[in-house]
């Protein structure tokens, strides 16, 4: 597994939905010198556990949108796909009223690129290049700075969820970090 961090956080242009809306070259770039990004991915749209983590983030987006973060999502769900999970209801699965933006890595090559794409390729017994296992993401989560920089990285295993307000906990020991110049050591909290 690559380690991103302090790293240049790579780049792309692709589908993306935010809200009720198609924009056909999304990119990260939009951010430069603006805003922090958080950037994760998720294995599936429609699945049983995805769901629960994206509606999380949407519960504390004011919180992230406070310290200046943009919230984005991303699966190798076409961007068809992600508008039909938008307008179905919670009740029944769907992410009804998520926001922020989800980015339609069909080519999969997003995935890859930060390296949370599970499965490889390998020869066939006839020598063919073959992929194996499924090519969905593995729940990468990714805090880039305003200069562009992966500041911090967690990968999960697909069936582990994660704990949406350790992610605001880490947005803030950058920050202070970024305005002090002090360390967070373990179990670091912000001042409240």
């Amino acid at each position: 597994m690559a380690v991103l961090v302090g790293k240049r956080a790579p780049s792309f242009k692709a589908f993306a939905v935010i809200g009720s809306q198609v924009e056909e070259e999304f990119s990260l770039d939009r951010y430069l010198g603006k805003r922090y990004v958080l950037f994760f991915f998720y294995p599936a749209d429609f699945s049983g556990l995805c769901p629960t983590e994206l509606l999380a983030f949407q519960e504390l987006l004011p919180e992230f949108e406070r310290r200046g973060v943009a919230v984005i999502g991303c699966s190798t769900d076409s961007h068809q796909v992600h508008q039909a999970w938008l307008r179905t209801p919670q009740a029944e699965g769907g992410i009804a009223g998520v926001t922020y933006p989800l980015v339609a890595d069909t080519s999969k090559t997003i995935a890859a690129n930060y390296d949370v794409l599970a499965g490889h390729y390998d020869y066939s017994e006839g020598g063919e290049m073959v992929f194996v296992g499924t090519p969905q993401p593995y729940r990468g989560l990714f805090l880039i700075d305003r200069d562009g920089i992966v500041r911090h990285q967690l990968v999960n295993d697909r069936p582990l969820g994660r704990r949406i307000s350790d992610t605001l906990r880490m947005v803030d020991a950058l920050q202070h970090f970024e305005e002090h110049g002090e360390t967070c050591p373990a179990n670091w909290e912000a001042d409240k």
